[in-house]
């Protein structure tokens, strides 16, 4: 059935056709070549098949030939290779659209770029695995068969025949050479490369140095010297764009950069290709090579989850060093740091309490959805700055900042200490979340109950009415949706981890702490001294700033836009939780205590504080680990290790040994 089908399409050879039925008849022939099977041995049978029909009808061979030399006048093949797999513009955002626009769009097979045609033709996984595997016997016929002279005046002065292959390679290796040379002399790179490679860049002589291998190659003359010289230089401009990546690890990482850097590197490797196949390729391993290699990299160019995860892990990493520097003040190790850890969040709580009652003030004012979400989220961001501007501590913020920090210490994970220090972390680590958790929740709640009866001796009125009392004790209880809407308040949390990350890393990226010390604008209004301590601030701050602000947005806002979406999720958080128990205590008094509504709120405090913490340190450990490259090995030692500690020493978990 298979040779029937072949042949009903070498048949339509022998009639004249446009270039877009030329087009499609090609994708029509590779997907016979294809086939449905998903092993690439039946596909390379179906290539010998192909050439054993032709080799057996000496005029379809002439058509095909003729055919192909139409369809090599049409498109342009040097672009293909040049620039297949790259972004038609140097940006990541440009890069970004257009490959949603190859995902949602249609394309047509009547184009006269080469690129396009390509990715129509060989628009499968399994193309670059047949491609690969083809043989040598079956490359050289598949030479024969398509390889056609170059017109003789291009290129002039060659004194060795060239081929329309080879014509091709020669222009794509050229537009190869100028669009790096055009990256390496960007402004962005020049910048931020290491100041002798900048002062003695090898891009300068990239294109005489190309020119001079293909002098000699199309002179017939010895190629070696010429082409071990160039190659160095293409190592040479690799080098000088790797020194960037120091630049971005000290002064913060640009998605953009990285985009370009990527591309410059794959660019120079495209190069290194395309020299293989012109000069040394007799077996023609080299072109079977970079055809598959294209088809591989037209899958991957369709892939919008591929560019963002390979353009953005650099950014993930340097927004997980960057939580992990705040996440070190978090982690307590000795007696003293832990009682200060207790103080700190007793601190938080206090405060806790007036953000409680403001958010029953808020809630009396009957606004809307948007706008109850709205002001609550401004009161809980303002709350949150203010427990951060007094040092004092909210303990489900600590997770997201926390993990990075260990995740930092696991760079020597293969060395046994270094995992039994790892694990030290974690019990250092789970015992300052619990003081933290404990001395939030231990003083909002009495906070709140007495703020709550100040507000009766004063205003003659509790802070919430016995019937918002009981829907606050029904909202809370273990058996309604509360472990939900905590687990989702850890992924909140989470978030506004990775916000402060990349606001941080944003900062950094722009100078801005040195625009403030030093711009002259600035400086005039505010006078030195003081510009300097509020750039001194703003480096230190930021990251906190950025992390309360976004999460008491979060809070407020996120639910309140879910709710008009569609899936009606609140926030629990288990300080905010424990103040609101208190205030519908105080409302109900001492009755309440014969209420089994108020034991089924109690018991789902302490899993709301332990949903809090453990999704979103889970969350922010994961994203540092992928930062660190820590092997799904390693990964297991780590939790048989931990899991080891906790049969052996239960305790070292909730309160530090003596020192």
């Amino acid at each position: 059935m298979a040779h029937e089908d072949l042949s009903a399409l070498l048949e339509q050879l022998a009639t004249p056709a446009s270039a877009v039925e030329r087009h499609i008849w090609l994708i029509r022939l590779l997907a016979w070549v294809r086939g449905q099977e998903e092993a690439p041995e039946p596909c390379v049978a179906r290539v010998a098949l192909l050439l054993d029909v032709l080799a057996a009808r000496p005029e379809t061979t002439h058509q095909l030939r003729a055919w192909w030399a139409e369809l090599l006048g049409t498109v342009d093949g040097s672009t293909l290779l040049s620039d297949y797999g790259f972004g038609s513009r140097n940006a990541f955002m440009s890069e970004l659209v257009e490959r949603l626009n190859r995902k949602l769009l249609p394309a047509t097979p009547e184009t006269q770029d080469a690129s396009e045609l390509f990715a129509l033709v060989l628009n499968d996984p399994r193309d670059a695995r047949w491609i690969a595997a083809l043989p040598s016997d079956t490359l050289a016929r598949l030479a024969a068969l398509l390889t056609l002279p170059a017109p003789p005046t291009n290129p002039p002065k060659a004194s060795r025949t060239v081929t329309v292959w080879q014509h091709t390679l020669l222009h794509a290796l050229t537009f190869c050479i100028s669009q790096i040379r055009a990256t390496g002399f960007s402004q962005e790179m020049r910048l931020r490369m290491s100041s002798p490679l900048r002062d003695g860049s090898p891009f300068h002589t990239l294109a005489a140095d190309l020119d001079t291998v293909l002098d000699a190659w199309l002179e017939g003359a010895d190629t070696s010297d010429a082409v071990l010289h160039f190659r160095s230089q293409l190592d040479a401009c690799r080098h000088a764009a790797a020194t960037v990546y120091s630049h971005l690890d000290a002064h913060g990482i640009s998605v953009d950069l990285v985009f370009r850097l990527r591309q410059l590197r794959e660019r120079l490797l495209r190069v290194r290709a395309l020299l293989d196949c012109l000069l040394d390729d007799t077996q023609h391993v080299a072109t079977a090579r970079l055809l598959s290699h294209l088809a591989s990299v037209g899958q991957e160019q369709r892939s919008v989850g591929a560019l963002i995860s390979s353009n953005s892990s650099l950014l993930a990493a340097k927004v997980a060093e960057r939580s992990s520097e705040t996440g070190e003040h978090y982690i307590t190790r000795t007696r003293a740091e832990y009682r200060a850890m207790l103080g700190n969040a007793a601190g938080g709580g206090a405060l806790t309490a007036l953000t409680t009652a403001m958010k029953f003030g808020i809630m009396a004012l009957g606004l809307s959805a948007f706008w109850y979400g709205f002001w609550s989220g401004v009161m809980y961001a303002a709350s949150f700055v203010l427990i951060q501007m007094l040092h004092f501590t909210l303990a489900t913020k600590q997770p997201a900042m926390t993990a990075p920090a260990m995740a930092a210490k696991l760079k020597d994970i293969s060395d046994s200490q270094a995992l039994q220090a790892f694990v030290d972390e974690v019990t250092h680590l789970v015992r300052s979340q619990v003081a933290a958790i404990i001395g939030n929740v231990a003083v909002v709640f009495p906070a709140a109950v007495l703020l709550s009866a100040a507000l009766l001796l004063a205003t003659g009125a509790p802070m919430i009415t016995p019937e918002k009392a009981d829907y606050v004790l029904h909202s809370l209880t273990l058996w309604g949706p509360t472990l939900l809407f905590a687990a989702f308040t850890g992924v909140l949390l989470f978030s506004s981890s990775i916000v402060a990350g990349w606001v941080e890393n944003w900062f950094v990226l722009h100078r801005l702490d040195s625009a403030i010390r030093y711009n002259p604008r600035i400086t005039a209004w505010l006078g030195a001294v003081r510009a300097d301590r509020w750039a001194h601030f703003m480096r230190h701050h930021i990251s906190g700033l950025a992390a309360n602000i976004s999460l008491g947005m979060m809070l407020g806002l996120v639910p309140a836009i879910l709710a008009f979406i569609g899936p009606a999720l609140d926030v629990r958080h288990v300080t905010l939780s424990a103040g609101q128990l208190g205030a519908a205590c105080a409302a109900l008094g001492w009755e309440v205590v014969r209420n089994p509504a108020l034991w089924w709120a109690v018991a789902s405090i302490p899993l709301i504080g332990l949903l809090n913490v453990g999704v979103s340190f889970y969350l922010a450990f994961r994203v540092a680990l992928q930062a660190h490259n820590v092997s799904g090995i390693d990964r297991s030692r780590i939790r048989s290790s931990i899991w080891q500690r906790v049969r052996q020493a239960p305790m070292s978990f909730l309160w530090p040994a003596k020192e």
